[in-house]
């Protein structure tokens, strides 16, 4: 049975999941234009498109449901071709996206497409996350920062630590069972004097037996009760 991803928008709390495919399409399209010029991705084909790029940036909705209907300030570190904030902005109009990515062809190509989207949730910034770390446009602003198959989770937290908003702001990075393992050693060291601790969600698998995926999120120091319960063995 082939993939059907307004049924998955649905499930991922998606307010019109028609309307969401049919855009998701169109963005599709801009991309496979557009990728004829620019390499910015492999996944062009309809139904991987759906699943590898969109059900997989809509995941971190399952998992974190007040995503779908809060009003939140989102950064995406790393946005590339724009996964997952063009497809989150799509989605959902709560949020309030500001994509982020070192290279010039890649954020050209996210204000394009946004544009051609008519998105008014999302705006682009190129730029180094390290270096906008430091500007006080960007210090404590988002309540979450996320990011997808871009680096190391140490990395991406020591590079965007002050994004976060003082209090109750969290970091929710996409990883895979063996990413997620690899990493929290290393969090454990590179954040031994901040306040925060890191928890995953439970193992998960995308449509169509696409892989694994979890998601490593920090939890403030001294309230982990405020994870979900989906909560896993961080």
């Amino acid at each position: 049975m082939a993939f059907r991803l307004a049924v998955y928008a649905a499930m991922c709390g998606v307010a019109d999941p028609e309307g969401f495919s049919a855009q998701c399409e169109r963005l599709r399209e801009i991309l496979s234009e557009a990728n004829k010029t620019v390499n910015l991705t492999r996944i062009t084909e309809p139904e991987e498109f759906a699943i590898k790029h969109v059900a997989d940036s809509l995941s971190i909705a399952r998992e974190f449901p007040e995503l779908t209907t809060e009003y939140m300030k989102l950064a995406d570190i790393g946005c590339g071709a724009g996964f997952p904030s063009l497809v989150l902005a799509m989605a959902f109009p709560n949020l309030r996206i500001t994509a982020i990515d070192s290279t010039g062809k890649k954020t050209a190509f996210v204000e394009r497409a946004a544009a051609e989207l008519g998105l008014r949730n999302i705006r682009v910034v190129h730029g180094r996350s390290n270096e906008l770390n430091r500007r006080p446009q960007f210090r404590h602003q988002f309540d979450v920062v996320t990011a997808r198959a871009v680096a190391a989770a140490p990395i991406i937290y020591l590079d965007a630590c002050d994004f976060t908003k003082r209090k109750n702001g969290r970091f929710i990075l996409y990883k895979t069972p063996q990413q997620a393992e690899e990493d929290l050693p290393a969090l454990a060291i590179a954040c031994r004097k901040a306040p925060v601790v890191w928890q995953t969600t439970e193992v998960f698998e995308l449509p169509e037996g696409a892989g694994q995926r979890l998601f490593l999120y920090s939890v403030p120091d001294g309230r982990k009760e405020i994870a979900t319960t989906r909560a896993g063995r961080g």
